[in-house]
């Protein structure tokens, strides 16, 4: 089926959703080996408390000197909370465990290597081009700290761009098909879920081509977010059609550290620098609503074509050369090459992972974005997993006169996540937010606005987007594109229930209870 038939024809065509028997048995494995340690450190402890009782009684004295320097650091409540319930449940072995998985005080080595990437790289190919901040001051004074913000992080300030929203998966990769068959120098892919279906094939048809044109094609995907729905032999028929491929983080090489756990969750597409694509769209079918996996898929997108494109290319090569690609890269060879018309719609590319830990710059950012509303404030996210600062902000918004909306889903993918997030209900109805489910299906849609700027991109509501993924966005002051997404937001709350804060507090014992349990190890599910 030829690329315009296919875009064409999106809607009649089904997709599929088979887990690879492959990719769930080395995600077993890796979990056993996880597993196993658990084991041997119990079985450690308790062969010493038996056999040598001053050494049991040192390690338990170790563990409450743990316990009150872990109180002392400046880390975030919950991930404290979770590593202080460990110690109480496991007194002989909690500290053990983290030192294994949760020693976070000093950067482990693949923390120390992003760091430098990050910084070396930032330093030589994300620089503010003079006069952008002046003009920018004029023009939004009331949002110049925001601005200052991210450029002090090395998220520089671009103009001249053209923004368009999406608001589902199905309109988005038909542009991103058509766009990547145009390409004349270079494509860039990246994904956190990828999967065997229509889509994976019809962009594996194009890239092949692509590359029989002489155009470069650099695909890169999470090995966890791709292990259960693609073949074993998936990387090699990328290499085999002339893609060039990394893989981020293979979930079998950090098994004795937490560091397994820390994804990269970016979507980028990047096409000859001009154009580049982010959202919370992935590579699979139920994104376009090909197959019905949670009822409705509702996503979201955003394109930008001009200087901020280069923002994107930035990072992404950051990211491939962080998989250990080698040679190290020029980057210039992939800044834009179209001329584009000087304008004044003023971006930053954001980013951000758990290297930068214990600061969060995107954390900072929605909070900030929060506080600058003024007249709403409306925000879209599978996930509401947030910690209490951020709750507060939301509430003292609301208590402002501030019109705040929060909209999640009905139907969740994630069962223990979506009591979690029903969890967080309480205390923002109590203070005024308004939260909506989506009743058709499943909203994926990530979105933070305000009457005067937002941002778009692959950041959810909750500790996992904030401190242990990699994610990225872009943060925009637009007029034109906060009012598409603004319109998008108010017809979906037409297809939403308003969450009732009496119904909520008198939901069953059993519930809370179990909720509240979970609760503690929220910085663990």
């Amino acid at each position: 089926m030829e690329t315009k038939d296919f875009m064409k024809n999106l809607e009649e065509l089904k997709g599929t959703a088979q887990i690879r028997v492959s990719g769930f048995i080395r995600i077993v494995v890796v979990g056993l080996l996880v597993l196993l340690q658990l084991l041997i450190v119990f079985f450690f402890t308790y062969w010493l408390r038996g056999n040598y009782v001053y050494i049991y009684w040192c390690l338990q004295l170790i563990g409450i000197l743990f316990g009150i320097f872990l109180v002392n650091t400046y880390r975030n409540s919950s991930y404290k909370i979770a590593w202080l319930c460990t110690f109480m449940i496991f007194p002989l072995t909690g500290h053990i465990m983290f030192l294994l998985w949760g020693n976070r005080f000093s950067k482990n080595r693949m923390e120390k290597k992003i760091d430098k990437f990050l910084t070396a790289n930032s330093d030589e190919y994300l620089v503010q081009e003079e006069g952008l901040r002046e003009d920018f001051a004029k023009q939004y004074p009331h949002l110049n700290n925001i601005s200052i913000y991210l450029e002090n992080h090395q998220y520089p300030l671009f103009k001249n761009n053209k923004l368009k929203y999406y608001s589902s998966g199905e309109d988005v990769f038909r542009d991103i098909l058509s766009d990547i068959k145009k390409a004349k120098k270079f494509v860039f892919v990246n994904f956190y879920i990828v999967a065997q279906g229509v889509l994976l094939d019809e962009l594996f048809k194009i890239l092949s081509q692509k590359v029989t044109e002489g155009v470069e094609v650099k695909f890169m995907y999470d090995d966890f977010g791709a292990s259960l729905r693609t073949p074993k032999n998936f990387k090699k028929k990328l290499e085999d059609a002339g893609i060039e491929v990394a893989v981020f983080n293979p979930i079998h090489r950090y098994t004795n550290r937490l560091y397994l756990n820390y994804r990269s969750h970016q979507k980028i597409i990047v096409i000859d620098g001009n154009s580049a694509y982010t959202g919370g769209i992935n590579l699979a079918d139920e994104y376009a609503n090909l197959i019905d996996r949670f009822g409705v898929w509702k996503d979201s997108a955003i394109r930008v074509i001009g200087d901020a494109a280069w923002g994107f290319s930035v990072i992404f090569m950051q990211m491939w050369e962080l998989c250990g690609k080698l040679p190290k890269y020029d980057y210039n060879k992939y800044r834009p090459t179209g001329k584009f018309e000087e304008n004044d719609v003023f971006c930053h590319v954001v980013s951000d992972g758990p290297a930068n830990n214990p600061e969060n710059p995107i954390e900072s950012l929605y909070r900030q974005i929060i506080y600058n509303a003024r007249e709403y404030l409306y925000i879209a996210t599978p996930y509401l997993v947030i910690e209490d600062d951020l709750k507060e902000a939301l509430i003292t918004a609301a208590k402002s006169g501030v019109d705040v909306r929060i909209v999640t889903p009905y139907i969740p993918d994630k069962k223990n996540v979506k009591l979690l997030t029903e969890y967080n209900y309480g205390p923002l109805l109590e203070g005024g937010v308004k939260i909506l489910e989506y009743m058709p299906g499943f909203i994926h849609s990530k979105i933070i606005i305000n009457e005067s700027c937002g941002v778009v991109g692959t950041i959810n509501m909750d500790y996992r987007s904030f401190y242990l993924h990699y994610e990225d966005g872009l943060f925009f002051c637009d007029q034109d594109t906060i009012k598409d997404i603004y319109d998008d937001a108010v017809k979906t709350m037409e297809e939403c229930s308003l969450v009732d804060y009496d119904q909520w507090k008198n939901r069953p014992i059993s519930l809370k209870v179990y909720q509240y349990v979970m609760n503690l190890f929220q910085t663990l599910i």
